[in-house]
């Protein structure tokens, strides 16, 4: 397997495209505005600048990734020579099933298709195609250079042979596969989700404070960051759709999202991605600054 396209030029995307590529794969990265291509490129170019400066990669392995990775904006030239799809569009159901439709009939036969979704049912998105056995979950962490983990997750109908190559090839990347099986927000996030939303919970009903709940985590959990931060980073809209998820699958009202982070989400106050969240960001510093809202 050496042909990879993956789908969705966001964060999620390039960080994926930049691992299969700088491990030799060839890779096509596709995305319907070429805007975000560009600027793609232009993170994957970054982020291999970062990792010279650390020492861990040669100039030249840096111009090798770089020729490992090329773009379209058409998903039936992207995908025409691809043995392996990864989709890392949005987490959104109904945008993912009609991606899968359109690749199951623009994709090779044999080619296997793979989902970077966080949360939403393997099963569901392979049942809208007519290969179902070849379709399986591969949730990167974000940053995807950086994390090692990438959660695998079979559907009702995953070929074992297909399981057994998507483990093969994370190692190539120099991942650590764990596979689990494909109920609502799989491990990761079954686990996760609700801890940051007890920690939304826990600042709502005047439990302590923004900075004082992060802390105790870091410090008390040896967390590498606090709850509200880590929920900030990921968006707190991605939160709130992972935690619907959650709530519609169990049915279980420990999943039900905050109303602070509903309202939150609501206003667009996302996080990193909109400026603000739990704390205030301004390009170029990493000073944590809780917003005012909180105080």
């Amino acid at each position: 397997m050496n042909n990879i396209s993956v789908i969705g030029a966001g964060t999620m995307g390039n960080g994926i495209a930049h691992v299969f590529a700088q491990n030799g794969f060839t890779v096509k990265l596709i995305d319907v505005f070429q805007e975000q291509l560009d600027k793609a490129l232009a993170t994957i170019n970054k982020n291999l600048d970062r990792q010279i400066a650390k020492g861990t990669l040669s100039e030249e392995a840096k111009q090798a990734t770089l020729r490992n990775v090329t773009t379209s904006t058409s998903v039936a030239e992207g995908v025409k020579d691809a043995e392996l799809v990864v989709e890392a569009a949005t987490e959104n159901i109904e945008l993912k099933l009609r991606i899968f439709q359109q690749l199951d009939e623009l994709a090779p036969d044999g080619c296997i298709l793979a989902t970077n979704t966080s949360s939403i049912s393997i099963t569901k998105i392979a049942a809208a195609t007519k290969r179902p056995g070849l379709v399986i979950g591969m949730h990167f962490m974000n940053p995807v250079p950086v994390m090692k983990l990438v959660e695998i997750i079979n559907g009702y109908a995953t070929k074992q042979e297909v399981t057994n190559k998507i483990v093969e090839l994370s190692k190539t990347l120099g991942k650590v596969p764990c596979v689990v099986n494909d109920y609502p927000g799989f491990i990761a996030n079954r686990i996760l989700m609700p801890m940051i939303n007890e920690a939304i919970y826990s600042l709502y009903e005047g439990v302590a404070g923004v900075e004082e709940i992060d802390t105790v985590m870091q410090l008390g959990m040896a967390h590498p960051m606090g709850p509200l931060q880590l929920a900030d980073f990921i968006g707190l809209d991605v939160c709130l759709s992972i935690l619907n998820v959650l709530y519609q699958g169990f049915g279980n009202q420990k999943y039900a999202p905050c109303p602070l982070l509903v309202n939150m989400v609501n206003a667009g106050f996302k996080g990193v991605k909109s400026g603000e969240g739990f704390y205030k960001y301004t390009p170029g510093s990493k000073e944590l600054v809780t917003s005012n809202r909180f105080k």
